[in-house]
Order: C-alpha cells, then sequence, then structure tokens
C-alpha cells in the first residue's frame, strides 16, 4: 500500500488498521484512499466538500502525537489510539500504554504514556521511564518523566526523580533523600531534599523548602520559606569540575617560587 504523506510503498497485513510509514514514519489508515484519488466513477457524497475535508483533517491531527524511541532518540508520530508502536529508524519497539498503580508494583516500565500512582498504589520498581507522572502512592525506586510530574504525597522518596517540570502539591510533605533534577520545580507545599534545576526554583506562598539548591534562579513568594545553601549559576558544575583548576593553581604557585630559594619542608 501507498503512504498518503509521502508516496512511500510498503507491504502491510490486510486486517491491518493503522500503520506507519517506513520513510517518512507518519501515521496512517491502509483503508484510507490517498488524498485527491477517487474510486471509480463514485460522486463525493453529501456533505464531503471542502470545508468537510479540512475539518476532517484538522480531527486527525489532534488525535496523533509525536513520539521519541528509547534508543536512537528519532521522532515520529503515532495515533493517541495506538498501545504501542516500532521506531521506523532502528525497528526498537516503544510502549505507549498508560499506567494506573493501584496495588503493590514492582516490574519495569518504560513507556511513552503517563504513570499515575494513586492514594493506595505502592510502587517498588527500580526503573520507571514515563512521558508524566502523577504521584500520590508510595514511590520507592528511580522515577524519570519526559514531560512533567506532579507530586501529592506526604511521606518519603528513597529513590532518584527527574522531570522537566515538577510542582509539588500544597498538601504535600516529602523528604527525598537523592538529587532531584528537574528544569523547573514549582513548589505549594513542603519539600526536603537537594535540587539540580537547570532552569527556575519556585517557592509559593504557604510553601517550604529545606536542601541545598544549586539553579540559575529562584522565586521565592510572600509567605513561602527556604532553608539551605543555594548556588546560582551553572547547574551542572559539581565539585570534581574544580578540582583540576585548584590543581593548576597550587602548580602555578609553585612555579612562581625563586629557584634556589629555601622551600619549607613537610612535617612529618
Amino acid at each position: 500500500m501507498e503512504c498518503p504523506h509521502c508516496g512511500f510503498k510498503q507491504m502491510e497485513y490486510v486486517a491491518a488498521k493503522t500503520t506507519i510509514c517506513r520513510q517518512c514514519g507518519r501515521s496512517f489508515s491502509p483503508m484510507a484512499s490517498k488524498p485527491g484519488s477517487k474510486v471509480g466513477n463514485e460522486s463525493p457524497a453529501a456533505g464531503e466538500g471542502p470545508l468537510h475535508r479540512k475539518l476532517d483533517s484538522i480531527w486527525s491531527r489532534q488525535r496523533s502525537r509525536v513520539v521519541s524511541c528509547f534508543e536512537c532518540k528519532r521522532k515520529h508520530e503515532v495515533s493517541d489510539a495506538a498501545t504501542s508502536t516500532n521506531c521506523p529508524g532502528c525497528s526498537a519497539h516503544i510502549d505507549l500504554r498508560d499506567y494506573k498503580i493501584t496495588t503493590s508494583f514492582s516490574r519495569t516500565i518504560r513507556t511513552r504514556g503517563d504513570v499515575i500512582l494513586t492514594t493506595k498504589g505502592d510502587l517498588s520498581s527500580t526503573s520507571v521511564v514515563c512521558h508524566s507522572a502523577v504521584i500520590e502512592g508510595k514511590l520507592r525506586g528511580n522515577l524519570e518523566c519526559e514531560d512533567s510530574m506532579t507530586i501529592d504525597l506526604v511521606g518519603r522518596i528513597p529513590g532518584r526523580i527527574a522531570a522537566q517540570n515538577i510542582v509539588v502539591e500544597r498538601k504535600s510533605d516529602i523528604q527525598c533523600f537523592r538529587r532531584v533534577r528537574v528544569t523547573n520545580i514549582d513548589i505549594r507545599g513542603r519539600m526536603s531534599g537537594e535540587i539540580i534545576a537547570t532552569g527556575s526554583v519556585t517557592i509559593r506562598k504557604g510553601g517550604l523548602l529545606d536542601g541545598n539548591v544549586t539553579a540559575k534562579s529562584i522565586a521565592i513568594e510572600k509567605g513561602g520559606m527556604f532553608s539551605g545553601q543555594l548556588v546560582i549559576g551553572q547547574a551542572t558544575l559539581t565539585q570534581g569540575e574544580l578540582l583540576p583548576e585548584a590543581k593548576a593553581a597550587e602548580k602555578k604557585a609553585e612555579s612562581d617560587v625563586p629557584v634556589g630559594a629555601t622551600q619549607p619542608l613537610h612535617a612529618t
């Protein structure tokens, strides 16, 4: 069959309802005919004029999304109704399902869908990778979100958490034992832990943050509280990157000593 977007021809199962073009990576239905083509001498049905096709095109765009491959990071378009897909670049399998955790759950999750951890849920997976997440129950393992993470929890988070945007809700009171890596974080409740942010840290009215923060900027509303060390600047800076400069300065100081000058001996 022929892709209606780029014209590439490929083989597909007769019973297939949707597929992905192996050349352009866009999703299409094998049942749909190529735009502009006519079947026999049939005339367009009533209501299938230019306006109808325009609305149908808008509707089809709203029902698709772009996902990236876990392996090669290539992005391609898929249908919202799809539960899985294969990367057109490396053929790797990509899970698109949403997970709602209502009881104890320990299996590894790697999906481009969402993860919802309810108040009665207990997520002890060592690794969870998803598009976005809502945390209301016990989180024992590591969680990495491609987009956003909303935390509405009273308790401890022993694992690593990372996301583009994190929101700590007003009723939350969390203790993070590992570094929290984020682009932007919005704290409306109580939080303790170390934050590494490449963007901004915002503490809302009534919010409390207790811990060290490294970020490009920080904003504290009236009524918000912050306690800890604050470093504003390069969020990726670590102590290990400072050691070579310190050694270079030490060597320079040693080279400034005149030749033949008496140097003190180290204590033994």
